[in-house]
């Protein structure tokens, strides 16, 4: 589980009065629901704050997806309570929220376990936050807002979005009807949504206006997605990047998650026409055997998917594979395992995540018998990260000589170097030294080596680029 705070807001005409702390858990799309949180209580005077204590207003924006993330909740719970009585101790206060897929999950529960918590708010009633809030200060009313109604969200939600630097998340899809048994997204965030093409759109050429170059597109199944069109009719994913690209200063569009089932010819044939759309799929397998699969009720096969891998492939021959894989799920066998490390090696991943199963309550493999003592299942997944890491290093180290056009979004961490770091079309970091002038500017850089999780290249000397592909 990874945990990121949302980015400091820009400063406002009129210094704010009241500190607003949120702690983001687990994936990009919990990530652009805290920004959008920012954004619905900024009006309201609230500024973020990298200091909890400093805050008069903490938000815990939570997943569901890990093991026992419940728990690790509840436990942030109760030392932010021990800052807000020491707050009370000087007259001072501080209001409490839970947002996200554990609120979803637990409602009125959380408020049972930890009184401390003022407000619980799943991750489709979000822009409810104004009024929750305001009916907590005025110590009455319901405390809750966990109804599934994403339309309204996303109307509710304020036009103009707070960003920094030259990339952004952008939700396009929320919500998920492939419920597979290891899995919660269907309980916690709903059926499946796509927003308006022309709500999009709009969005994201206001990003484009504030400087953002590439966007990341966001959906529980994004490659699903099948917003309505201004005539009525359905868009695709495919005809939503073709329009993204149309759209000027925006250079580089990506998209996660995606369900192999998902993948059309369409998109797939965007891949090969748009320079825009970047050659970096991430498209989750979880396991390589047929019968694991269908336990895992993911609807597809091993040969569908590798394929699929092979028609994407032909459309764009550079195309780097990412992928989630789950091991030791229920009943698993050692032959079975071994197929999935045979599939890792015939697709040859960039990246990948692999994670050793753990049953979630109320799915139905939490109920399967024949659970995978936790031994094996380590021993398993020890193994599978030693293929995919040799994968990925060699993925990266293979881009030594090469000149790849990268989008600086930081500085890096030795301004002794005025070192820099962006991302390659295939997500990797870079890391260029003498080039920290260069934030929010897509530059050819020549790569010098490949590590396990990097680049290090160096600056293309002016016409080199040009004479490169001349020859």
């Amino acid at each position: 589980m990874t945990e990121t705070l949302v980015p400091k807001a820009e400063a406002a005409q009129n210094t704010p009065s009241k500190r607003l702390f949120i702690k983001t858990y687990g994936c990009q799309m919990n990530v652009y629901d805290s920004e959008r949180m920012a954004d619905v209580l900024r009006p309201l005077g609230y500024a973020v704050t990298e200091e909890v204590e400093a805050a008069d207003f903490v938000i815990l924006n939570t997943c569901h997806i890990r093991e026992k993330a419940a728990e690790k909740i509840y436990s942030e719970l109760g030392k932010i309570r021990e800052l807000r009585d020491l707050k009370r101790q000087t007259g001072g206060d501080m209001t409490i929220a839970v947002a996200g897929c554990v609120a979803q999950a637990e409602g009125e529960e959380i408020i049972k376990r930890q009184p401390a918590v003022d407000i619980v708010v799943g991750p489709q009633a979000y822009h409810q936050l104004p009024e929750l809030l305001t009916r907590t200060a005025r110590a009455r009313g319901e405390r809750i807002g966990a109804d599934f109604a994403p339309d309204d969200k996303f109307d509710a939600l304020p036009a103009a979005r707070f960003t920094e630097g030259p990339t952004a998340f952008l939700t396009v899809q929320e919500g998920c009807d492939k419920f597979c048994t290891f899995c919660v997204v269907p309980y916690t965030r709903g059926a499946e949504w796509s927003r308006p093409l022309a709500s999009v759109l709009e969005e994201a050429r206001q990003l484009a206006g504030r400087g953002v170059r590439e966007v990341t597109l966001l959906g529980q199944n994004v490659n699903a997605y099948d917003g309505e069109r201004p005539d009525g009719r359905k868009s695709s994913l495919a005809e939503l990047a073709y329009a993204l690209a149309e759209i000027p200063g925006l250079d580089r569009i990506r998209y996660t998650t995606s369900h192999p089932n998902d993948m059309s010819d369409a998109l797939i044939a965007a891949h090969g026409d748009l320079d825009a759309l970047m050659p970096y799929l991430h498209l989750p397998v979880q396991a390589g055997s047929d019968r694991i699969l269908r336990l895992m009720n993911r609807k597809h096969g091993r040969q569908t998917y590798l394929d699929l891998i092979a028609r994407i492939r032909e459309a764009r021959p550079d195309m780097a594979l990412s992928g989630d894989f789950i091991v030791g799920f229920p009943g698993e066998t050692d032959r079975e395992f071994e197929e999935t490390l045979d599939l890792v090696r015939q697709v040859r991943y960039a990246s990948a995540f692999a994670f050793m199963y753990s049953p979630r309550p109320g799915t139905p493999a939490a109920g399967m018998g024949r659970q995978i003592e936790p031994e094996v299942a380590k021993e398993r997944l020890h193994r599978l990260i030693e293929l995919l890491t040799e994968q990925q290093t060699a993925f990266n180290q293979a881009q030594a000589g090469r000149t790849l056009n990268v989008l600086f979004d930081r500085k890096g961490r030795h301004p002794d170097r005025r070192q820099a770091i962006g991302r390659s079309p295939y997500l990797q970091s870079v890391h260029v030294d003498d080039a920290d002038h260069l934030i929010g500017q897509i530059v050819p850089v020549e790569i010098i080596s490949g590590q396990q999780n990097s680049l290090t290249g160096r600056l293309v000397a002016p016409g080199a680029a040009e004479k490169e592909k001349a020859a």
